[in-house]
């Protein structure tokens, strides 16, 4: 009777799983295989149907290419400017409304809002209020006499990775946010009250306590936070299209397979995003052990 049941309980999960299997096959490992294909070919975007396996050439010619490089550093660059200030600032903004505060409600529901708009409308929105002649944040400096003509942010190479990352952190912070206060949520209050008792200072409670107990939270926090930064193109390219001071991996690879119609190039040029996104996953969950960190939170 358990064997049959057992089995029954096996093709459920089978029939529940297939669909997804299926779907997963369509949307992802399908695109993913003719892009690995494409990459060996000298395929072009206007009749990908005429080509000729080139071999290791095009990954040749990518990593050969002094914009391709000039992409990877930005791209490093971005991210680990971005993800660190978002971290540091969703911890200390996690911290702050996980507190008994007036009003805890409506600043969780408010805080998220960055990160609900589109980020191609978020984009726009800076673009706009970052104009150097109608620009309402050159108001307000010009207006405080803190500078005395309009500065065109967006426009200049020296400003705009930095106006990248100031965009970027406004709307993924909440993001950060939600992760790490979940991970607080997980803390039992008792904790801190026994530790409050034996007359632990706070900065000590926080040091010993909140954090070691927060690490599997704030490293998957920065884990997905590191995906998404690596493979950013929207937020860069709404706002400074192919800027090469704000050119990302994924820009490149989009101007190779668009512009230049380069289908075999710029599949060459995806892969090598894919694989440094990998990379990145592996270094991070090895680095951070966070296989191991989840396994003692659910203990």
């Amino acid at each position: 009777m358990s064997a049959r049941l057992a089995r029954r309980d096996h093709l459920a999960a089978w029939l529940f799983l297939v669909p997804v299997i299926i779907v997963m096959l369509l949307v992802a490992v399908w695109p993913l295989a003719r892009t690995f294909f494409f990459s060996f070919t000298d395929a072009y975007l206007d009749d990908p149907s005429i080509y000729s396996m080139v071999g290791i050439d095009n990954f040749l010619d990518v990593i050969n290419d002094r914009s391709w490089w000039v992409a990877v550093r930005n791209t490093i660059v971005f991210t680990v400017i971005s993800v660190a200030i978002e971290t540091v600032l969703g911890l200390a903004i996690a911290l702050l409304i996980n507190e008994a505060i007036p009003g805890r409600g409506l600043v969780r529901a408010a805080i998220l809002v960055p990160w609900a708009i589109p980020v191609v409308v978020s984009a726009k929105i800076w673009e706009w209020m970052l104009n150097d002649q109608f620009g309402v944040l050159n108001k307000i400096l010009i207006g405080l006499g803190f500078i005395d003509h309009g500065i065109a942010w967006t426009a200049s190479s020296s400003l705009i990775m930095g106006v990248i990352i100031f965009a970027d952190v406004w709307m993924t912070t909440p993001f950060m946010v939600l992760l790490i206060l979940a991970g607080l949520q997980l803390i039992s209050p008792e904790i801190f009250e026994a530790a409050e008792v034996d007359g632990i200072p706070a900065w000590k409670r926080f040091w010993s306590i909140t954090l070691p107990m927060l690490r599997p939270a704030i490293g998957v926090a920065v884990l997905f936070r590191v995906l998404d930064a690596l493979r950013m193109f929207d937020l860069a390219y709404v706002m400074a299209a192919s800027n090469e001071n704000v050119m990302t991996v994924s820009i490149y690879a989009r101007d190779r397979l668009i512009s230049f119609q380069e289908l075999g190039v710029g599949s060459a040029a995806s892969t090598w995003v894919f694989l440094l996104v990998a990379l990145a996953a592996i270094i991070i969950i090895g680095a951070l052990r966070l296989d191991r960190a989840s396994g003692e939170l659910t203990k």
